[in-house]
């Protein structure tokens, strides 16, 4: 952390989080200096009772933090994903016995010749991509104001000026939204949002496992919502199960003894004992979509602009598309000699990302709506679509790759390219 800037920004991000710290690395790979500003020192963010919750990221993310030199802090904590089952019962144990006829199964070996042998995607836990992060922001000399919160935003001729909470007021060509669906940027901007509530919450927990995972995640679509059993290092799972509002706080509070309990119904037998290791976090899940995703020197990136339901597990890889976007589009600028904060820029940025963020954000709504649920009709129209797409090899190998954001027009550092080459 410094105290004070050392000279003006090309960009201040408002928002530390994974995301806007991941913009900064990038934008400095671009060969621009960013400032970045959080009410939160990177300290507190890592802490374990900050945030419980782990990531799913696909590899052409993981390729991006490999370009910015992020990688070397990451990689020890990274679990590969090999496999994902998914499934659709009453009841969550049916990994361990014979192959359900409503299965489908991806498999990292499919496509291993598509994806330099990558797998599936990798889990993370979030507070050591925060730690992670934070080390190589360090490292590379980003400046990170904190703790000191935005407080208002103002669009100017040439520049737009941040107060911060301690009255210091910086100015940039641009300031990007970063922190979040509370945006305080996206206020200032007067951007308005759509979206709602699902009346549902996301109940999170890590377990160690008596048998290994071997790098295999499970779904299973119960009438509740979708159960997660995603895998992490040293034979430990995170577990990310949907419940009704009312049912995630009774969670929340519930004994220790009563909490095992209800989580063993749900996660059967297979992977033998489990064991849950520290504190449980319960979320509300809900969609939000930002109208705009710019207006004249300000810009949206990550939960700012989009924030989805975690069913399909790419709300933070949707971020880092952006991220990588952004910093693309505006090192081109600067090249181009033309000014990152005009609305033509940050139009090619608003662009780039809009179709994906939409088609993204529709398809995980309509997951929820026809996974969440129990009518028998319904469950046998999706059981027969999962069984048809795990027959069908071209359409299985399109969604994992689709799933590793290796699908359309990516920017360079998802291609694991610098910048700077």
């Amino acid at each position: 952390m410094s105290a004070q800037t050392s000279s003006a920004p090309d960009v201040i991000i408002a928002g530390a989080g994974m995301a806007g710290v991941t913009l900064a690395l990038a934008l400095a790979d671009g060969g621009l200096k960013a400032v970045l500003v959080d009410p939160l020192p990177f300290d507190a963010q890592t802490a374990p009772t900050f945030d419980g919750r782990a990531s799913a990221i696909s590899f052409s993310a993981f390729r991006q933090w490999r370009a910015l030199g992020a990688a070397e802090h990451l990689e020890p904590h990274a679990q590969r994903i090999e496999q994902i089952l998914v499934t659709d019962a009453k009841t969550p144990g049916a990994a361990a016995g014979p192959p359900l006829p409503f299965a489908l199964r991806f498999d990292a070996a499919e496509i291993a010749d598509r994806c330099e042998g990558e797998p599936l995607g990798y889990l993370i836990e979030n507070r050591h991509i925060r730690a992670g992060l934070a080390a190589t922001a360090q490292a590379r000399g980003i400046e990170v104001l904190a703790p000191v919160k935005v407080t208002g935003v103002e669009a100017g001729v040439g520049a737009a000026k941040v107060t911060l909470s301690d009255g210091r007021v910086l100015s940039a060509p641009l300031v990007v939204g970063c922190e979040g669906r509370n945006s305080v940027v996206r206020r200032a901007a007067g951007i308005g949002v759509i979206g709602w509530g699902y009346g549902q919450s996301g109940v999170v927990a890590t377990v160690g496992l008596e048998r290994g995972h071997q790098g295999v995640a499970y779904e299973h679509f119960l009438p509740s919502g979708p159960f997660a059993i995603l895998p992490l290092t040293g034979d430990r799972a995170s577990l990310v199960w949907t419940e009704s509002a009312a049912r995630g706080e009774a969670l929340r509070g519930a004994s220790d003894e009563a909490f095992h309990a209800h989580l063993m119904r749900r996660f059967g037998d297979f992977l033998g004992k489990v064991e849950v290791l520290g504190p449980r976090f319960v979320y509300p899940l809900s969609l939000q979509l930002a109208e705009r995703f710019h207006t004249e020197r300000l810009a949206l990136v990550g939960d700012a602009a989009h924030g989805v339901h975690p069913i399909a597990g790419q709300g933070l890889n949707l971020g880092l598309k952006d991220a990588a976007a952004m910093a693309q589009v505006l090192s081109e600028a600067v090249r181009l000699g033309e000014d990152i904060g005009s609305a033509a820029v940050l139009e090619r940025y608003a662009r780039w990302r809009r179709v994906d963020t939409i088609s993204n954000a529709i398809a995980f709504d309509a997951f929820v709506r026809i996974f969440s649920n129990d009518n028998p009709a319904l469950r046998l129209a999706r059981g027969a679509g999962m069984a048809l797409v795990n027959r069908i090899g071209p359409a299985r190998r399109f969604f994992m790759q689709e799933a590793g954001g290796a699908v359309g027009d990516l920017p360079k550092l998802l291609r694991g390219e610098s910048l700077a080459a």
